[in-house]
């Protein structure tokens, strides 16, 4: 764990920029699973083999899907990138998207039989796409003519401008964007369909799971997985899309191994860790645990791939993401036929990576307890000297010296950022303002939020060691702080009192 002071260097790499630019995709998509959720509810009750057929209220499920998803997601996206406004063109110009796919299958079905036509592609991907094309260009045009427009006439140029501009997004949407997001979405469900008709889905684990550890499951889940899975739902009523990624019992196999086999720390916050990420659906906690070895990452492919496996045989999808992947979104996403592979799936995953977890922590154990040793003496090392300082300011010296916490910046607005700033997170923070309470300190905000909304006003800002590099550079100016564990980490103790001497010593 690190601690950087404020003007470090600039951070790059591809890891990096993977995760913001799968950040974006998902920021588009996670604020509008309450809507996805709603459609799954509607089709899971009213289509014709729902749990309460009913052929009026039926009729919402293609408008909403259709017109209203796409649309609202764009509208994220652009408010993202340029608020409000952005928001607007972007839902303006994702319309053209929608038209023009359907102009387009439209044309292909007049030359096809009946009984072979093509269904609605729901244009998710063509809303991730329209939307920062429209926002930034129109905040690059509003650049331009910045400061020029003579007083009074303001608002007529404002709303000419993104109207005008609208207008263009919405031809290039209908023409262009269609489609390629037609020959896209045709291309990756034929991909889809071929993998599961060649019984070779439980492979695509060996992707997912290693990418989830490095906080890319966002970036898969709603970046790619749902767009695919929800238009598989649409047409079939479920998916095991939506089971690739959010299955929580690999997770929780890992988690119980540790609880039983691990030692220290790890051992000690093994079990809080399961329970949130099995019916809290924080998956982002259990990330740490497989980093600390990453030979572990083998135990997830495999127990991965037995949950794919299982819901392959059984046939078995959800109506509609499972957000958070909890349990108990799980379930409650559930075809009404599928309970027993889910239930099954998710009992198998978790019994083959506590397996093979299991094996990994018995026979690397005594290296372990080597380390665990030599930690708990660096650690006392680390308390010696600072009892040794009896001035507050000098003992921050010889804390930083130690490489634990330590600024001499005044510290009034601690963040804690994640890749959503949504789970994770939002634990980390309720955490830390506990011990600020217990420890009596006063007057230091703490906050959650996405580490793509950090906007340089925070003092210190906390966060996982994988996504920190991201933080600096959306915040350059703050503190930070890296931890292996949002849970429960020795940080948190140094950071307290590091707050409650200076408000001692007055700094």
């Amino acid at each position: 764990m690190t601690t950087t002071s404020p003007a470090a260097t600039k951070p790059g790499g591809l890891r990096t920029g993977v995760q913001r630019f799968g950040t974006f995709l998902s920021g588009m998509i996670m604020p509008n699973i309450p809507a996805l959720i709603a459609w799954g509810i509607i089709t899971a009750f009213f289509i014709p083999v729902g749990w309460t057929p009913n052929e009026q209220l039926a009729t919402l499920v293609g408008p909403i899907i259709h017109y209203l998803l796409p649309i609202i997601i764009a509208y994220t996206g652009g408010v993202i990138v340029y608020k409000t406004r952005g928001g607007v063109v972007a839902a303006i110009a994702v319309m053209g998207a929608i038209a023009g796919s359907d102009y387009l299958i439209a044309q292909v079905n007049a030359t096809l039989p009946e009984d072979n036509q093509l269904g609605q592609i729901h244009m998710f991907i063509g809303a991730m796409i329209m939307a920062p094309l429209a926002a930034y260009t129109m905040k690059w045009l509003d650049s331009l003519w910045d400061g020029k427009i003579k007083s009074g006439f303001e608002m007529l140029v404002n709303m000419f401008s993104a109207g005008i501009w609208g207008f263009v997004m919405v031809v290039i949407g209908f023409y262009p964007v269609a489609w390629l997001v037609n020959g896209l979405m045709n291309v990756l469900s034929t991909a889809v369909n071929w993998l599961v008709e060649t019984n070779l889905l439980p492979l695509t684990s060996i992707l997912i799971e290693p990418a989830k550890v490095f906080f890319l499951n966002n970036a898969i889940n709603h970046g790619v997985l749902t767009p695919l899975g929800t238009q598989q739902a649409a047409e079939s009523g479920k998916s095991i899309l939506f089971l690739l990624e959010a299955n929580p019992g690999p997770g929780v196999g890992l988690l119980l191994a540790f609880t039983i086999f691990g030692i220290g720390a790890a051992r000690a916050s093994a079990p809080g860790a399961a329970v949130i990420q099995f019916f809290g659906g924080i998956h982002e906690v259990y990330f740490p645990f497989a980093l600390m070895k990453p030979v572990l990452i083998l135990a997830l492919i495999a127990g991965g791939m037995t949950g794919v496996t299982t819901n392959m045989l059984f046939d078995t999808g959800l109506i509609a993401p499972a957000a958070p992947g909890s349990i108990i979104a799980v379930l409650g996403q559930t075809f009404r036929t599928d309970y027993l592979g889910v239930i099954l799936s998710v009992i198998l995953s978790a019994a083959v990576t506590f397996l093979i977890s299991m094996l990994i922590l018995r026979a690397s154990r005594k290296k372990d307890l080597a380390k665990e040793d030599a930690f708990a003496a660096a650690v006392a090392q680390t308390e010696a000297n600072k009892g040794k300082s009896s001035d507050a300011l000098s003992g921050l010296a010889a804390s930083a010296a130690a490489g634990t916490v330590a600024t001499d910046r005044r510290i009034e607005n601690v963040v804690f950022a994640c890749d959503a700033g949504m789970g994770s997170s939002a634990m980390g923070a309720s955490v830390l303002r506990n011990k600020f309470k217990k420890a009596g300190v006063e007057g230091v905000t703490v906050t959650n939020q996405a580490i793509a909304n950090l906007d340089g006003t925070a003092d210190l800002v906390i966060t996982q060691q994988q996504l920190t590099d991201r933080a600096k550079a959306q915040s350059p100016n703050s503190v930070h702080v890296s931890v292996d564990n949002f849970m429960n980490s020795p940080k948190y103790e140094e950071v307290v009192e590091m707050v409650r001497e200076q408000r001692e010593s007055g700094a």
